[in-house]
């Protein structure tokens, strides 16, 4: 198929402000993904936008496995879908007192 560019689990796309970090949640525009590598600010970054991460996760609620996942400004997981981007579903249980949760990123 001549007009077909690549699987897109993976794309390169542009560090946001501050750089990245390898293993870091990255929002860019609604696009969520995982930074494969790190980046600084502007410069291009292989971002995973498939599969299950372990992602930093807000405390004080707790996340149900099944639950939808939302990314908030601050760079964490919240199931407040309010003010924040639906990233995915959380695949294992977390408690209020947790601070990291695994959730299968789709977009």
């Amino acid at each position: 198929m001549k007009n077909y560019v690549q699987p897109g689990n993976m794309l390169d796309l542009t560090a946001p402000s501050g750089g990245v970090t390898s293993g870091q949640g990255i929002l860019i525009g609604a696009l969520f993904g995982v930074a494969a590598t790190a980046a600084a600010e502007g410069d291009k970054v292989a971002v995973s936008v498939e599969g299950v991460y372990e992602l930093p996760k807000v405390t004080g609620s707790s996340l149900s496995e099944g639950a939808a996942a939302y990314w908030t400004p601050g760079g964490k997981v919240s199931g407040t879908a309010s003010g924040n981007t639906a990233i995915g579903h959380v695949t294992e249980a977390a408690g209020a007192e947790a601070t990291l949760v695994r959730v299968r990123i789709s977009n």
